[in-house]
Formats: C-alpha cells, structure tokens, sequence
C-alpha cells in the first residue's frame, strides 16, 4: 500500500514538475527578448511617373553596440533578429495619402551581395496615410550585428507625382539574445 501511495506522489509531481520547468524557460526567453525601434525618412521624388519607380536608397547606422549593451548583451551573444513590424506614414506633404503607390517592398543590405526583402504590401490600400507592411519574415541577424545597414525602396506607382512625397518608416526588430 505504502509503495501505491508513494507512486501517485510520484505521478503527481512529474506533471507539476514539468509545468514549473515549462514556465521557467518561458520566462528565461522573455527576459533574453528585446526590440530595437528605428525611424527614417524615405522620400520618393516628385518626378516619378507610373510604373517601377526608384527610390534613393538610405544609409542607416545601426549603433547596435550600444543597443546590446544597453540589454545586458553583445553581437556574439544574439541568437535571432527578426522584423517584427514596419510602418510608412507620409509626414510631407501633409495633404498626400498612399493613393499614388500600387505596391511597395523595402529591402535590406550591408553591400551589394547581400540584399533581402524586409517588408512589403500589395496592394497598397488607398486613401491611408498610414500604411503597415506584411514582414518578410528574413533572418535579420548579420545586418542588426553590421555597424550599418542600407534600406531600399521599390515603388511601383500607379498615378503620377507631382511633388516630392516624404514617408517615415518606423521599424521594430525582435531581437534574441544570451546574456553576459
């Protein structure tokens, strides 16, 4: 009888330990998990015309030293970068909305060799000032980890420009990383 009891204590305390391991590690993962929130300015030219349009590329330094630092981490140490949302707002003219834009992706490269799309949106639905694009869901690591990175922009426009059209892109990368 005394080995009976003995086992359901046994059986019962598997379970219990299980969850206590289960929502350690869950809070272990939280507490390694950071996002880095990074705005610029995107501006399409006042000439473009229907059709593919190009779109001045922009430098962005990443500081990202700095940001792991500032997490209690370094480079070394992140495990995982992933885009977690991308926001376009048309700040100038105050006037403008997504209207002229049929589709836009944004792209993201360290050099020539290594550009991969970061977001993007097709349709683009009309009269919005505000636009979210639909992550790509790319490995993000090596760029977050670069001392900078570039954005590329390509717009495919479906009315003409008459003047030049200044977006914000208010990006948010997921960052995953060991501690020190």
């Amino acid at each position: 009888m005394a080995k009976a009891n003995h086992m359901k204590k046994i059986l019962f305390l598997i379970p219990l330990a299980l969850l206590f391991l289960t929502a350690g590690c869950e809070k272990i993962d939280q507490l390694l998990t950071f996002y880095i929130d990074d705005t610029q300015n995107i501006k399409v030219a006042g000439n473009a015309v229907v059709g593919l349009i190009p779109v001045a590329p922009v430098a962005v330094t990443t500081r990202s030293e700095e940001r792991f630092k500032n997490e209690d981490t370094r480079a070394d140490l992140v495990k995982d970068v992933s885009l977690n949302k991308l926001t376009l707002t048309i700040t100038d003219p105050n006037n403008e909305n997504f209207d002229f834009l049929e589709s836009v992706t944004i792209y993201i490269s360290t050099d020539q060799s290594d550009r991969v799309a970061l977001a993007s949106l097709s349709p683009v639905p009309t009269g919005q000032k505000v636009i979210d694009l639909k992550p790509s869901g790319a490995k993000l690591d090596k760029y977050l980890k670069a001392s900078g990175y570039t954005l590329t922009t390509e717009a495919r426009v479906k009315r003409a420009v008459a003047q030049d059209i200044t977006m914000r892109a208010d990006s948010r990368f997921k960052v995953t990383a060991d501690p020190l």
